[in-house]
């Protein structure tokens, strides 16, 4: 019997080897991939090549069918896995098995300010795009947050590209584990919707190197990032999606990028750009990324027909096409040719306790005059006013809508913590009710919301205000940008009136960008809330009640009024730019928002957020960094473990940290440089080092930071390359941009 096992183990080993040694190389997992590659282009054909280059649906790409090289399936987004759409429209295809978990805004994830929680949501987002056979997640967004106009800014990570990049390194790592790519986007430059398709934007090379790419470069060169999504807008005159200066020059030549370049969908505008200036694979052309009908759009795409044929006329290098072959065969083998990649998962425990953490450490206590955390045998009444309270804030906002499996609201939550002490009062509308009816019955609407409200707030305990914005157009919204600082709906009216009547007001605004606040001073209690998904509202609840200490810091500044934002001190030029075509008044906003020939100028240059503000001197309302807890903590007396440092040394920079409060609590150590002394302009102070800790009452901790010659260096657009000048540079140590707590200097030596 053992005999006759053995026999047909070895039999069975024999039959694996001949089938290893016939199989081709390109298909053997056990080859190098750049092996595989070169293989499997040399038995393509040139349609076969070309076909990889183009879309053959809404969200795929072929692969080489003849080959058995299977195609790459697409979906956004950063933090969740969208629904399902038809084949060839923008209809969604009504799956029941297409739910997912909705995981935090990526503008919370920045908040955490733990690169921990970056990590934890690349591994988990990415299970549930495995699990659902995707191959490329279009994500993670990280351009800089320029004016708190932008729609968009909710996807990205906040106004300093060290932050940015740094909680994008993971996320990149931990996504890839599942065999399915991170898209890092929008690059570069996507920094407003308003005119995004259009928009030509002029920038400083040392603005270009120093804000807009490093976290590009960290996602792409440390996080090992296997595709990049272009911008929509221009630089330069070109169109991002196709710029030699971004595709070819910097990120295939300077940084050495081995992956994938994808358009956003209908990015790409002429094939000859397209086909030499670094482009791979085209997304969406001919939709406007909104509709077609068209059955053979796919063939009419610009790497498509009309780059198959200018190839066989000799117009364009065969070069050109294998180039762009080989980076996508790349991207099928790690991905969707991958043997080795685990199957995924959907909607977990384990999921939502990762949305639910990173949502935790995301809320930002931005003032607190002791009525939080609210004790529940403190107050008999409490009423809960907003939209926000209700709204499903997956709904919307453009290609970031989700389709959760489960949602818990704010209300909910709070009700299943305070039982029938909450009553509910919705007191704004956000236009669900206007449709079809006269503006005298829309005041109507709105005049009964209020009074509601506003009679209820004069009978409760307290008050807890929801609100903020939402994913409608020209809010928090793909392809608008907002139209004013205010809070939309005539908030700041109500807030008055809610405060006016009942001074224990907690406001729990969730926005994806700062806002004005005219009311600030009235007001007890604020926390500032992100796009939470499936746990938000079990986050806000449990924060409120103090279950859980904040922890968030803000990720962008809170300017007091719009001018105060550096975007937006240069006049129309800097932002949204002047759009130097002719306006037809017949348009719609949306089709009005396209522009015709808009151009502008970042006059602002290095000085985006706060180092626009430390700069000026022009406080912000709530600067970078900064958030409370409900315990405190004291920074002791800091050191430098010397007072020089010359190009091949370094010097530590130890802090001690005490919790001086009665509750455990996180506190993040931030670590700004500054060089007041220098050949050019250089910011006040700039964020290098980070750190986030727990510390027990009572206890001390000692936090280190490592400064190096690369902390001190500027890009200098003479040379092309990073440098640092000799002299003094100073070490600020604080728990904001704006609230430093040790300060040092010393002397940089170099030839």
């Amino acid at each position: 019997m053992h005999t006759y096992i053995l026999r047909f183990f070895l039999l069975f080993a024999a039959s694996a080897t001949n089938l290893c040694a016939q199989m081709p190389i390109y298909q053997n997992p056990d080859m190098p991939i750049e092996v595989r590659v070169e293989d499997a282009l040399s038995r393509m054909t040139l349609e076969e090549k070309v076909a990889l280059c183009h879309a053959q649906s809404k969200f795929s790409s072929a692969g080489v069918p003849r080959l058995g090289i299977p195609e790459l399936w697409m979906s956004d987004g950063p933090h969740g896995v969208r629904h399902e759409f038809e084949w060839n429209t923008w209809n969604y295809a009504g799956w029941t098995n297409d739910s997912i978990t909705a995981f935090p805004a990526l503008t919370a994830l920045a908040a955490t300010w733990n690169p921990e929680m970056a990590a934890r949501y690349g591994k988990a987002v990415g299970e549930e795009a495995r699990y659902r056979k995707k191959d490329v997640l279009l994500g993670p967004g990280v351009n800089i947050y320029r004016t708190p106009l932008n729609g968009r800014n909710f996807e990205y990570m906040g106004e300093d590209p060290y932050l940015a990049g740094v909680m994008a390194v993971p996320y990149v790592k931990e996504l890839q584990k599942n065999g399915v790519a991170a898209c890092v986007k929008h690059f570069a430059l996507n920094n407003q919707e308003q005119w995004r398709g259009t928009v030509d934007v002029e920038v400083s090379d040392r603005a270009l190197y120093e804000i807009y790419l490093p976290a590009f470069k960290q996602a792409i060169v440390e996080g090992g990032a296997w595709s990049v999504m272009g911008a929509y807008n221009k630089y330069r005159g070109q169109h991002c999606c196709h710029n030699a200066r971004l595709l070819n020059d910097i990120l295939r030549d300077e940084w050495g990028f081995d992956g994938c370049v994808i358009t956003d969908w209908g990015g790409a505008h002429d094939t000859k750009e397209a086909a030499l200036n670094g482009l791979d694979i085209e997304m969406g052309s001919y939709t406007n990324g909104l509709t077609s009908d068209n059955s053979l759009g796919y063939n009419l795409y610009y790497l498509a027909d009309p780059y198959l044929e200018m190839l066989k006329k000799g117009e364009l290098p065969m070069a050109s096409v294998d180039a762009k072959a080989r980076n996508i065969l790349r991207l099928i083998f790690r991905t969707s040719l991958n043997p080795n990649k685990p199957y995924g998962s959907l909607c977990t425990k384990e999921h939502y306790d990762v949305a639910k953490v990173i949502g935790d450490e995301s809320i930002v206590l931005l003032r607190n005059k002791g009525i939080l955390p609210l004790q529940a045998d403190k107050y008999n009444r409490i009423l809960v006013v907003g939209d926000n309270a209700v709204r499903r804030l997956t709904d919307g906002g453009g290609s970031s809508e989700l389709k959760p499996k489960d949602m818990i609201s704010p209300l909910d939550a709070l009700r299943a913590l305070y039982g029938d002490k909450i009553e509910y009062a919705q007191g704004y509308a956000c236009g669900r009710p206007f449709f079809g009816y006269e503006e005298e019955i829309q005041q109507t609407v709105i005049d009964s919301l209020r009074a509601e409200a506003v009679a209820k707030a004069r009978r409760a305990d307290v008050v807890i205000y929801v609100g903020g914005l939402n994913k409608n157009a020209f809010q928090d919204c793909e392809s608008t940008d907002r139209k004013s600082y205010n809070l939309p709906f005539s908030q700041d009216e109500l807030i008055e009136e809610l405060v006016a009547v009942n001074p224990n007001l907690v406001i729990a605004n969730i926005s994806g960008n700062a806002y004005a606040m005219p009311w600030l001073e009235k007001v007890p209690a604020i926390l500032h809330i992100s796009y939470l998904g499936t746990m938000g509202g079990a986050s806000i609840a449990d924060v409120i009640s103090g279950k859980v200490n904040p922890s968030g810091k803000l990720p962008y500044s809170f300017p007091v009024k719009l001018s105060d934002c550096s975007a937006h001190s240069f006049g129309e030029g800097a932002y949204p730019g002047i759009d130097t075509g002719k306006e037809d008044v017949s348009l719609t906003d949306y089709q009005r928002n396209v522009g015709v020939n808009p151009k502008e100028e970042y006059k602002d240059d290095i000085l985006v957020g706060y180092r626009w503000h430390d700069t000026k001197k022009i406080p912000a309302l709530f600067s970078f960094g900064h958030g409370l807890s409900y315990t405190s903590f004291k920074y002791g007396k800091s050191r430098l473990s010397s007072k020089t440092m010359d190009e091949k040394g370094s010097i530590k920079v130890t802090v001690p940290l005490t919790n001086t409060g009665t509750r455990i609590g996180k506190e993040v150590v931030q670590l700004y440089l500054g060089d007041p002394v220098c050949s050019v302009i250089r910011p006040l102070k700039e964020l290098k080092h980070f750190t986030k800790v727990e510390v027990e009452p009572d206890e001390t901790v000692q936090v280190e930071f490592v400064i190096t010659p690369d902390d001190l260096k500027f890009f200098d657009e003479a040379s092309h390359q990073w440098l640092a000048e000799p002299g003094v540079f100073n070490v600020y140590v604080g728990t904001s941009s704006a609230d430093i707590r040790c300060m040092h200097s010393f002397k940089y030596i170099c030839d």
